[in-house]
């Protein structure tokens, strides 16, 4: 089992563990820190990753900012690709192409979805994230190449 999964399972069935998951994950990368995400599930083939809408999150609109939003689905792709990967393999993302549907108005949910990804072989992966808001809109999407090594 992947380091970060096991460490998952084990916080997230204490009070407030998912916050602390995600406070340690923003610890190891802290640029992801400035969105205050909170990872909400994840598990091999999924994972999921909400931010609320404040005030340091947003433009001039009064709505999330785009890059909010491109910095979760960052969190939500790698997370659900660190522990989709065989065990030992490596991977980094490579490129990112997004789209932004509607403004971003309220509190926002990003979804990876990977279960129909081949991860037991090398190359390039596109991961699909879809980020919805509170009505459950979907207001981004983006599509995250990985590029995954095996060990």
């Amino acid at each position: 089992m992947r380091k970060n999964l096991k460490i998952y399972k084990q916080l997230s069935r204490l009070p407030f563990g998912n916050s602390l998951f995600s406070f340690v994950v923003c610890r190891m990368a802290p640029y992801f820190g400035s969105i205050k995400p909170k990872v909400t599930d994840l598990k091999p083939g999924y994972a999921e990753v909400t931010i609320k809408k404040r005030r340091k999150v947003t433009n001039h609109l009064n709505t999330v900012h785009a890059i909010a939003m491109c910095n979760m689905a960052e969190l939500a792709g790698g997370m659900m690709t660190d522990v989709s990967v065989p065990v030992k393999s490596r991977w980094i993302p490579v490129g990112m192409t997004v789209e932004y549907l509607k403004k971003a108005k309220s509190d926002l949910t990003a979804k990876a979805i990977g279960d129909n990804i081949d991860w037991a072989t090398e190359g390039d992966k596109l991961v699909p994230v879809e980020v919805t808001d509170t009505e459950g809109n979907m207001v981004f999407r983006a599509e995250i190449t990985m590029n995954v090594r095996l060990a």
